[in-house]
């Protein structure tokens, strides 16, 4: 089953990369470049060093605010989840916010943090991450405690499971398939910003990459920056999958 896998994704790979060869040719490398030019170009930006430390940025920036978005978020979806009072109160704040695309944030995360120095790059990028992670997370966290099976809570009461015992055993780890599919669809979003995010004021990172080799007219050293968060984010995603699948072994649950 593994090795079938691995060959309808390769066999996916191959077509897109055919399809993005038809559609390149007769194009010069200041236009649209193919897959080999694309290839030479993630080499040349490797050799001059730029490449690993542009990961490097991309990739703290990412977690940190991805990390902070998390451990601010599922406790705030537990209680929203698991509190009527809260829901009503704090709720309707969160689904008014949640539709404000994180890049619009950005004139806002420029003054507050505002500088240009590194670090204020940074802080400003987080901050952005933070925002596109919040929110899917808050949302996903409160849907899975509010669907938590109630024969589950009737069981935890009838062995007299209360109070802080009952959430750290019982609450949160029924929830917490769903927890986890919510933390990978924010994952997946927080790359998508950052990106996003580091194409205006900052000196560092793949977003900045893109947007520098654009001003360069270097299309294939742009699309190599492209390829590169591609890969970056399928590897992402692909851990997010495992620790997903197994928490659901956990509870003797698997996937189609």
């Amino acid at each position: 089953m593994r090795l079938r896998s691995i060959a309808f994704a390769a066999l996916g790979f191959a077509l897109f990369v055919g399809t993005w060869h038809l559609l390149t040719l007769g194009h010069g490398v200041a236009e649209v470049a193919g897959p080999w030019l694309t290839m030479v170009g993630i080499g040349e930006v490797m050799a001059a060093g730029h490449l690993w430390k542009n990961i490097v940025a991309s990739v703290f920036r990412v977690s940190w605010g991805f990390s902070l978005a998390a451990a601010i978020g599922i406790p705030l979806g537990i209680l929203l989840g698991w509190s009527p009072r809260c829901m009503m109160t704090f709720n309707p704040v969160i689904q008014a916010l949640r539709p404000i695309s994180p890049i619009a944030w950005i004139p806002i995360a420029v003054l507050m943090f505002g500088g240009h120095g590194l670090l204020s790059a940074d802080f400003s990028a987080i901050f952005l991450v933070f925002l596109a992670s919040f929110f899917p997370i808050v949302t996903a966290t409160t849907s899975a405690v509010g669907s938590v099976e109630q024969k589950f809570i009737r069981s935890a009461r009838n062995f007299g499971v209360e109070g802080l015992p009952f959430f750290r055993r019982v609450l949160v780890p029924a929830a917490m398939p769903q927890i986890l599919t919510g933390l990978r669809l924010a994952l997946g979003i927080s790359w998508v910003v950052v990106v996003a995010a580091e194409m205006v004021g900052v000196e560092r990172g793949l977003g900045f990459q893109v947007n520098d080799s654009r001003n360069a007219i270097r299309f294939d050293h742009v699309e190599a920056a492209m390829v590169v968060i591609a890969i970056i984010g399928l590897l992402l995603d692909s851990g997010m999958s495992r620790i997903e699948s197994a928490a659901l072994a956990r509870r003797g649950m698997s996937r189609r």
